[in-house]
């Protein structure tokens, strides 16, 4: 299949609980692992920004710059609402709950696609904090940045570096403000097209993990995969799903450029 625009560039992930509380945030830990996982199986890098866990282990938030060999174009398609149908942990009437994380996948700019000028941008730094929102650190080491014409922030402090900290920053920066202007293109592109897949609307419901019945189900082209286990491994399972969403999307195009010859 041919290369759309960005394809070859790195992203940002971000992952972000959704509905469900603490079940939502120990699914959104290990659907972060799993993209984890699957870089780790194509050969890419990741590089951790912001990690925001819980008491019990879960994650409220957590985001990585990936980088390597056409990471935007095999993960492009996986943002949007993740849904996942099992008994938590710690439910004793063995009751199946519904518990919702949101996925971004934000490519990461060229040093030519965006241009930031320093009076737009409001810095703050403070200490680094950990579980509870306790001090970890006794250096003003955590970073905050504010775009001022837009109002998009990005803080990191997952290093004790302030100047680590300000530079990963800058690139989530950087990657938001790009992201917001793509995704005004897309909406308007979209809003005349019927296509089901690559709309990368953050609000759409794109998959659903089902443990009870071991599967997994992605909404988009009605796909089926069984053995759920294998699947959030981050490996072949996934990659054949997100093959599919790639073919799929390219008949898509195909049919669209056919119907408005």
């Amino acid at each position: 299949m041919p290369e759309a625009p960005l394809d070859d560039n790195d992203i940002i992930l971000e992952v972000t609980a959704g509905v469900g509380g603490q079940e939502a945030m120990l699914f959104t830990k290990e659907i972060f692992e799993m993209y984890e996982k699957y870089a780790l199986f194509m050969n890419w890098q990741v590089e951790l920004y912001e990690h925001s866990t819980t008491e019990l282990g879960g994650l409220r938030r957590a985001s990585a710059g990936i980088s390597g060999l056409g990471v935007y174009r095999f993960l492009k398609f996986e943002g949007g609402v993740h849904r996942v149908q099992r008994v938590p942990k710690t439910e004793k009437s063995g009751r199946v709950h519904t518990s919702t994380m949101t996925v971004a996948i934000m490519p990461q700019p060229k040093e030519i696609d965006i241009v930031i000028k320093p009076k737009d941008i409001e810095m703050d730094f403070s200490k680094s904090s950990g579980k509870g929102g306790q001090s970890v650190n006794t250096t003003d080491s955590c970073v905050r940045l504010v775009h001022k014409p837009t109002g998009i922030v990005a803080e990191c402090q997952t290093e004790r570096s302030q100047l680590q900290n300000r530079e990963r920053a800058m690139k989530m920066l950087k990657a938001r403000i790009y992201n917001k202007e793509l995704e005004e293109q897309v909406a308007n592109e979209w809003s005349t097209r019927r296509l089901q897949v690559g709309s990368r609307q953050r609000s759409e419901k794109i998959r659903t993990y089902n443990y009870p019945q071991d599967r997994v189900t992605d909404h988009r082209i009605g796909g089926n995969q069984s053995n759920l286990r294998e699947f959030i491994s981050g490996g072949q399972s996934l990659h054949c799903l997100i093959k599919c969403l790639l073919k799929e999307s390219w008949k898509e195009s195909l049919l669209e450029m056919y119907m408005y010859c």
